[in-house]
């Protein structure tokens, strides 16, 4: 039976237009809605809003329109270093990505209007945001395997507010929308009506900025990716060339490093800044530097991001002390991502043209191990075996970057991050290979 859902919080906007989507679809033979209610718990009214959910959707079946409630409580944490805002909303989209694949359905609708848009603008402007804050929400997004459709976008709030008034729909109130403790409360209330007052059109115009900076989002995206690829390290794919990327014009410098970051899960604007500065300096000085808050470091001219590095700048183990670490076996058939329980990472393989390793000879399985001493390693076809330690050196890999899970094919070495593929266990070009690379958690 084919599905679609809607984000249902039981305000106004999405009462709305949880309404229009269940009268479209009892136009539509066979095609069911969900709505999804996400129970935070932060509201002392949260089981009364539930009981509103499961009452109206009653109601409206009792009517003839092919919907089911799907709800899902979330506790969130009120952690005084958390924002709590931050920490609801990224527990409610899980949540609702959850209950949208439960349900069957790959596209979900959410309600966030015209004034949403020029809000949340507004709001990355005065925070400082960057270009994708300053996208705002996208109207059609693809996450988690569901597709985040936001169809009422570019229309105004009074429209909604009008078929709410025509079809004298029931809806709560939050009581937290009064509190000018959150930042878009007091830009709701006290900053809004004298924003309209003065520029009346400012909910169109700011949206229209927003949508403007949308559209320039992929490619800034694109130059970022084919950026990275160009300054990553030659040997370990989420290294950064510090040498060529610091000789880059400031503004392509920093975009390079935001991305670089944010693809391991860490940094923002301030350490874009701040690193902009400092790796430069560093290079022209010692050569190497680290910044334990982060897990990046510097060294022979090459920046990484190492999760494992502690917040006081320690490190779980070193290159001849190792924390112990349990063996992991992986029976590896097909290309995917391979998760190694008690390493804080996964092994990625993917089919490649050149330096990875024939199927048939990972289909025995791989061992993941740590190192125990002794062991050797071959660059390449052809090339001298010589101990791990030395070879990580050759590369610049430094010593607190060491500590990972070396691959075994019963007693052979195939796989060593940072390394790559032993060349005893490279395949020839033009013959069916996958490659392997490690993938620490960020």
């Amino acid at each position: 039976m084919p599905a679609l859902a809607v984000a249902y919080s039981c305000g106004r906007d999405s009462t709305a237009l949880l309404h229009v989507t269940a009268r479209a679809a009892a136009e539509v033979p066979g095609l069911h809605v969900f709505a999804l209610h996400v129970h935070h718990g932060l509201s002392p009214q949260a089981d009364a809003w539930l009981a509103h959910a499961e009452a109206t959707c009653r109601q409206w079946v009792e009517q003839g329109l092919p919907l089911s409630l799907l709800s899902r409580r979330v506790s969130v944490p009120l952690d005084a270093g958390l924002s709590v805002e931050a920490e609801a909303r990224r527990l409610r989209h899980e949540a609702l990505a959850d209950m949208a694949r439960e349900a069957g359905a790959d596209l979900l609708l959410l309600a966030q209007h015209r004034r949403d848009q020029a809000e949340t603008f507004l709001l990355q402007a005065l925070r400082g945001g960057g270009v994708a804050g300053l996208a705002c929400m996208p109207k059609d997004d693809w996450r988690d395997g569901v597709r985040w459709v936001r169809p009422w976008l570019d229309l105004p709030r009074e429209a909604i507010e009008a078929h709410v008034a025509q079809h004298g729909l029931r809806f709560v109130e939050d009581e937290s929308n009064g509190d000018r403790r959150f930042a878009r409360n007091r830009l709701r209330l006290d900053v809004w009506p004298a924003l309209l007052a003065a520029f009346p059109d400012a909910e169109s115009t700011l949206a229209q900025s927003a949508e403007r900076v949308a559209d320039a989002l992929p490619a800034l995206r694109a130059w970022q990716a084919e950026a990275l690829q160009r300054w990553g390290g030659e040997v370990d794919p989420g290294a950064l060339n510090a040498v060529s990327w610091s000789v880059l014009p400031d503004a392509e410098r920093r975009q390079v490093l935001l991305a670089w970051l944010g693809k391991h899960g860490v940094g923002g604007a301030s350490w874009v800044d701040r690193l902009s500065r400092e790796v430069p300096r560093a290079l022209a000085g010692q050569g190497s530097a680290r910044w334990p808050e982060l897990g990046v470091s510097l060294y022979r001219g090459v920046l990484r991001c190492v999760p494992e590095a502690g917040a006081d700048g320690g490190v779980h183990g070193d290159e001849n002390r190792l924390a112990p670490r349990p063996e992991v076996v992986l029976s590896v058939d097909q290309p995917g991502d391979w998760p190694v329980p008690g390493w804080r990472g996964c092994l990625r393989v993917e089919e490649v043209a050149r330096g990875g390793v024939a199927p048939q000879r990972l289909r025995g399985g791989l061992q993941a191990r740590a190192r125990s001493g002794g062991e050797g390693f071959q660059m390449g076809a052809g090339r001298p075996v010589r101990d791990l330690k030395r070879q990580f050196q050759a590369v610049g890999v430094p010593a607190w970057a060491r500590s990972v899970p070396l691959f075994f094919s019963g007693e052979s070495l195939v796989f060593v991050p940072g390394l790559g593929v032993d060349g005893r266990f490279q395949a020839p070009e033009g013959v069916p290979q996958w490659g392997l690379r490690w993938l620490p958690d960020a």
